[in-house]
């Protein structure tokens, strides 16, 4: 894209997937779409902001999923203590 033309939503978050995702670094995407280093971390920053209630809500559901994934340790921990005995 040239300079000054605005890009659209969905080439933004395809950037912001491929440097959040896929390890692509703001260097390489700015070069592979033609945008500035400083366009697109404005891009990451405003991803951050806007996505805060989504941050929230993973993290929130990861506490959840490790929660649960500790007390199968602990259940498989008891059941194979129990069966040693």
């Amino acid at each position: 894209m040239t300079k000054g033309i605005p890009f659209s939503e969905t080439i933004k978050q395809e950037i912001i997937n491929k440097i959040k995702n896929e390890g692509m670094s703001v260097r390489e995407a700015g070069a592979a779409y033609d945008a500035s280093p400083k366009a697109i971390y404005s891009w990451l920053r405003g991803e951050i902001v806007d996505g805060n209630r989504n941050l929230i809500l993973e993290n929130n559901r990861l506490k959840k999923e490790l929660d649960m994934a500790y007390r199968i340790i602990g259940r498989l921990t008891a059941e194979t203590s129990r069966g040693k005995k």
